[in-house]
């Protein structure tokens, strides 16, 4: 070759060689893409024995899978109808899903594995849902089914985890003798579908299985449901419409297709209201006052019978107004100097079937002082105060026009000179005093309300002169002034509930956007008021009350009695300041699971994890 060409030739590799060079360094950063992300679940290549089957009673099912897969929460989601005492051992060997059955089959009788959201792929957990497994270990497969949706009786939210089941026994008793016939379990939105049914007759009930018996326990939440269902299926002609454009039909279809019916059964759970009454502890924390704790309200207060000297007959009793949680405060001083309070407390317990039976226990409310040096316990005794009442109130700036005033001390009163406390509105630089009234709100006196017909925009103010509050220590108070000035009647809407068709035993609440009640009133024939709501989003609910107690009633199962029912305003109320607005709730217009606004529904379920 000439050399000249030889030279050109090598010139010109070179340059191909530090072109591709430097492309390389300049995306180094990319490296290999690997193509798009999988989001394909995984697919069902073979099933041993075939999905269907007739006469068989396997001991092991295997399905196998086109990938890799895992299992994701079985004891949650795989579901075995009818239910089994010892569940089947469920797991994922590779490409391989396997169930190994740990009790014998039933004969001549219809099995479904429902496997829910466990299975998934191993890389990018690509969920395989709503796949079913059923074999027959007879020589039919039963096909009926019933299906519909549970919401949560007081808030109408989808629950889910429900098992919701039937039993061929139509009696009542059947929930709390033996297990369901067949069952399901609710999906996220609250959906349930009872699958391969044989003919016949049934009763549905629907339980939150905490003690996963399948058999209802006192406490657990439950679904009850008044008629026999019966379940039928025929054929409907069902028109599929296929578009070219958004005007123009491209072909429409129809296909025969095979109904179940029921299949809209709308069902409401509840929690009963019973808990499990029992002491929880004694906590003192101050060596002059203890804490008794109870798991749940009570009818009445203990009775304490003290060991040693009788402190009881100085103490002052403060329970809070579900009798759960109750203050002693202790004013005998030989008592208060003692680390140990020991008394026989005699209250009302839970046995195993929720019923209260007395308990006498021995408690012991021990005050264990902190540690500290001796250089420090002398600094504490020089800089040791005159102990005084310490006094708060929710006298602050804006106040609502229609709150009371509250006066709180830290420590009970024995003593109050009326005549040392000043309630005032201030006009320009004075202080007019105005007539009140303090009204006691605890058997402690520790908590006072004055209510008065405050003036919108006006300022007021309390005085408290020292010593006007005496303790049962014997400490007075220092002198006290807190001022507040209401807020403008131009800051307040106004919010008028019609209700139709009208009921005398409705009672309509006033919702937040986190579906919280705010404000709660009966229904009234000409409307419902609620003055003074400051301007922002509402909702509105309402229950009819079917006891008069002003207040949302559950169900309970041994009285065979169901939640008080529950409706919602379809949208949200955007009220504005200086507005008045009215609604009407037309509750029997819609179903009730088509009421609640979307932004307020949740899983009741996964909202209480």
């Amino acid at each position: 070759m000439n050399p000249k060409r030889q030279s050109v030739l090598f010139l010109l590799v070179m340059s191909a060689l530090s072109s591709l060079l430097f492309y390389s360094c300049a995306n180094r950063g990319m490296g290999p893409q690997g193509g798009p992300k999988d989001e394909t679940p995984p697919k069902v290549l073979k099933e041993k024995p075939l999905n269907g089957s007739l006469n068989v009673e396997p001991k092991q099912i295997v399905v196998e899978f086109d990938e890799y897969i895992q299992l994701d929460k079985v004891s949650d989601n795989v579901l075995v109808s009818p239910p089994q005492q010892r569940p089947p051992e469920v797991k994922a060997v590779g490409k391989k899903l396997q169930v190994n059955f740990a009790e014998p089959l039933l004969d001549s009788t219809t099995y479904t594995i429902d496997f829910g959201a466990a299975i998934c792929d191993n890389n990018e957990k690509n969920v395989f849902e709503g796949y079913s497994f059923s074999f027959s270990t007879g020589d039919v497969i039963d096909t009926m089914q019933i299906s519909g949706l549970v919401l949560n009786a007081e808030d109408l939210n989808p629950i889910s985890g429900v098992i919701i089941g039937v039993h061929t026994d139509n009696a009542d008793s059947a929930l709390t003798t033996m297990p369901f016939t067949r069952i399901a379990r609710t999906d996220s939105e609250g959906f349930f579908s009872i699958k391969n049914l044989k003919h016949g007759t049934y009763r549905l009930h629907g339980l939150q299985d905490v003690s996963k018996d399948y058999l209802y326990q006192p406490g657990e939440g439950l679904v009850i449901y008044d008629s026999l269902l019966t379940p039928v299926c025929h054929q409907e002609w069902l028109t599929d419409t296929l578009w070219t454009d958004s005007l123009t039909v491209d072909t429409v279809t129809q296909q025969l297709t095979t109904v179940y019916e029921p299949d809209n059964l709308l069902l409401f759970f509840f929690r009963e209201d019973k808990q499990r009454h029992y002491f929880v502890r004694a906590l003192r924390e101050q060596p002059h006052y203890f804490t008794l704790y109870f798991a749940a309200p009570q009818d009445s207060l203990p009775q304490l019978q003290p060991m040693g000297d009788d402190w009881m007959q100085y103490a002052i009793c403060q329970p809070n107004i579900t009798n759960d949680t109750i203050v002693y405060w202790l004013v005998d001083s030989a008592a208060i100097k003692m680390d140990t309070i020991a008394f026989e407390m005699t209250y009302l317990k839970s046995d195993s079937v929720y019923q209260l039976q007395p308990q006498t226990d021995t408690v012991r409310a021990i005050y264990r002082a902190p540690r500290i040096s001796e250089k420090a316990r002398r600094q504490m005794e020089r800089n040791k105060k005159t102990p005084r009442v310490a006094i708060s109130t929710n006298g602050k700036s804006p106040f609502e026009i229609y709150t009371p005033l509250q006066l709180n001390t830290a420590t009970p009163l024995t003593a109050i000179d009326r005549t040392k406390i000043s309630l005032y509105q201030e006009i320009d630089s004075l202080k007019k005093p105005l007539p009140f009234s303090l009204v006691p709100t605890d058997s402690a006196s520790m908590h006072y309300e004055i209510s008065y017909p405050w003036e919108a925009e006006s300022t007021y103010g309390i005085a408290i002169d020292s010593a006007a509050l005496t303790d049962v220590y014997g400490s007075v108070n220092e002198a006290f002034t807190a001022s507040f000035k209401i807020r403008s009647l131009d800051e307040y809407s106004t919010l008028v509930i019609n209700v139709e068709p009208f009921t005398p035993q409705a009672v309509i609440q006033i919702l937040d956007e986190k579906d919280q009640v705010v404000r709660t009133l009966p229904a009234l024939e000409g409307g419902t008021k609620f003055q003074y709501l400051p301007p922002k989003s509402y909702y509105v609910r309402m229950f009819i009350d079917y006891d008069g107690n002003g207040v949302w009633t559950t169900g309970d199962f041994l009285l065979h009695r169901h939640p008080e029912p529950v409706y919602y305003f379809h949208s949200k109320l955007t009220l504005r300041a200086n507005w008045d607005f009215e609604e009407t709730i037309r509750y029997l217009e819609r179903p009730q699971d088509e009421q609640k606004p979307d932004e307020l529904i949740k899983d009741a379920a996964a909202a209480k994890k």
